[in-house]
């Protein structure tokens, strides 16, 4: 959860009164939010870096507040005693009001279409005739910073960019060039700089430089210019110096670039919605025409309202109350989702605000109105049917086989469910297109491409990681791979596998044989072809020639066991012999 630092003072300036901490911490929680900690600058630096940094710091008690990681609109002072201030009745919820200048008369933003490949969206819109105090411009940088943290996921996903408007000209343009031809003093620096030279600038910056690799590989780089060619930024590093707003900045413009055009309409919304109080005629925010490459033109920001229907029935016994629509629709107003009784009762009306970007479903309403009423004030019941709790049969077969293996001198590995695509096939000498694998559609590293097809490289690895242990090493898994399956609705399905290694100076074949006779036995499976279980002789890629059986059990092939593949050994880092068996424990249900 996104944590928003607020000066007491100021907070309790803006709500028109003052409270306890404890009277403010029970207003959090009745609000859904959590007050986290009540501290001050110097006692963040004295924790963080000793008593004696901590000298000349800030004494201003400052309240660290928990806000949920959707609810945008609380991510800045603003937001949040606009939110406490409907809550509590004080306020009526202000109408945000899109202005759309004269023909000619507006700002327009040009995306070129050499954007297409590295930053495709943008979106913008001015703040006219705003008014800064330090506290205020403090604030507005803040929430541009939250948001890049939170929806805009470390600007990959949203850039965001704010320039004072009286020192550009439109119309903008956004495009973008080789590093090369960029050239521009960025924000705070005294010098211009190409972007390359840029890149290495902010390569030991503390800040700046988790954001550079978003682009520094791409042949050409975004860029923004006004109509006199002067570089407004260059999402998603920095902006340029000439546009900077400031204290006395009374016109601002506001872009918003980015790869997901949703992201970026919501980020949009959330910055004008919450600072639009601030200008001449508040609430309301001057739209901008933005052309795409193919010329089709769009007017931002959006703020679009929404009305859904939800029954009061439907709240009422998802929650548990019993209240009259009327009164669940009062509730919903007080969270800043304006609502009234429509028809004879039966349908509760609500207009969702652009500033609640969190409500998407009927759930989400239902989740307001909970907390509106209050969750410790809806009484405890017991339900009104009971079920006697039993553990999944596949499940309680797992623990049984657990013990037993235990019992056999194995000790159990619990291994990751996600590994490279190279441990699944080309170490185990087979295609990973034979695998039937479940790809994953953007790993975060190498080590997690796919889920798992067989528990066996997980154990190989961990005896590999185990190698000084005293030998023999003798491991076993009891745990799910997963597999494709087109007949399933998420098209895969889960299997639950039981393996077992042995790791030594010889490769003990006999003693994996072995044990796959004790579980044929624990699992009363006997030693026959009718009924039971028997090995035949067989190859496989990840086994020595000659040395691999596979395990026939009621009509079916369960599993392997045999001696792995001297290739496989030394692909998985081992010097020594090794023996594996690995089942599906499923049909012995």
């Amino acid at each position: 959860m996104p944590t928003v630092s607020v000066r007491r003072d100021l907070l309790f300036r803006a709500l028109g009164r003052s409270y306890t901490d404890e009277e403010f911490d029970e207003l959090c929680f009745e609000f859904g939010l959590e007050l986290d900690d009540v501290t001050s600058e110097k006692d963040i630096i004295s924790k963080e870096k000793g008593e004696g940094k901590a000298e000349g710091a800030s004494d201003i008690v400052l309240y660290k507040i928990d806000v949920p990681a959707n609810r945008y609109d609380l991510l800045c002072l603003e937001g949040l005693v606009r939110g406490l201030q409907v809550f509590k009745e004080r306020i009526n919820l202000p109408r945000y009001e899109k202005i759309i200048p004269a023909k000619g008369e507006g700002q327009r933003l040009i995306i070129t279409e050499e954007t297409a490949k590295v930053r495709p969206h943008a979106v913008a819109a001015v703040l006219r005739n705003i008014t800064f105090t330090k506290e205020r411009y403090d604030s507005f940088i803040d929430l541009q910073e939250k948001l890049h943290q939170n929806i805009c996921r470390r600007r990959a996903l949203v850039a965001i960019g704010t320039h004072d408007l009286d020192t550009i000209a439109g119309p903008f343009t956004f495009t973008a060039k080789a590093p090369s031809e960029i050239k521009f003093k960025p924000l705070n620096q005294s010098q211009e700089y190409t972007a390359s030279q840029m890149m290495d600038l902010y390569r030991t910056d503390s800040h700046l430089r988790h954001y550079l690799h978003l682009i520094e590989n791409k042949p050409l780089y975004p860029v923004i210019y006004d109509s006199n060619g002067v570089v407004l930024s260059m999402p998603p590093i920095i902006n340029g110096d000439h546009s900077k707003i400031s204290l006395n900045t009374r016109n601002v413009f506001v872009e918003c670039t980015g790869t997901d055009m949703t992201k970026a309409k919501i980020v949009l919304d959330t910055i004008v919605t919450m600072f639009s109080e601030y200008c001449e005629k508040p609430f309301t925010v001057e739209a901008v025409e933005v052309i795409l490459p193919n010329g089709k033109t769009h007017i931002y920001p959006e703020l679009a309202y929404r009305k859904e229907k939800v029954k009061p029935e439907l709240i009422n016994k998802k929650i548990g109350i019993s209240e009259t629509p009327s009164s669940l629709a009062k509730l919903l107003t007080r969270m800043c989702l304006k609502s009234h009784v429509i028809g004879n009762g039966n349908n509760i009306e609500i207009e969702i605000p652009p500033t609640r970007a969190d409500i998407i479903h009927a759930c989400d309403i239902v989740e307001d109105a909970a907390i509106a009423y209050g969750y410790n004030n809806i009484q405890m019941t017991i339900p009104k049917t009971y079920t006697i709790a039993n553990q999944l049969p596949l499940n309680k077969l797992t623990e049984l086989l657990r013990l037993d293996l235990a019992a056999a001198g194995f000790t159990e590995a619990l291994t990751f469910a996600l590994c490279s695509q190279e441990d699944i096939a080309d170490k185990l000498g087979t295609d990973i297109s034979t695998t039937k694998a479940v790809h994953i559609a953007n790993p975060k590293t190498a080590e997690f491409q796919v889920a798992r097809t067989t528990l066996l490289p997980g154990l190989l690895k961990t005896i590999a990681a185990n190698r000084k242990m005293p030998l023999p090493l003798k491991l076993f898994e009891i745990s799910d791979i997963v597999v494709k399956d087109p007949s399933k609705d998420v098209g895969a399905r889960n299997y639950r596998h039981l393996c077992a290694i042995y790791y030594n100076k010889s490769p003990g074949f006999e003693i994996i044989h072995g044990l796959l006779d004790r579980v044929m036995q624990l699992l009363e499976v006997p030693p026959s072809e009718e009924n039971g279980y028997v090995i035949k002789a067989t190859e496989g890629s990840a086994f020595f020639p000659g040395r691999c059986a596979e395990i026939f059990a009621k009509g079916q092939s369960v599993g392997k066991l045999g001696v792995l593949h001297p290739d496989v050994i030394t692909k998985f880092e081992l010097t020594m012999p090794c023996s594996a068996l690995e089942i599906n424990i499923e049909p012995f249900l």
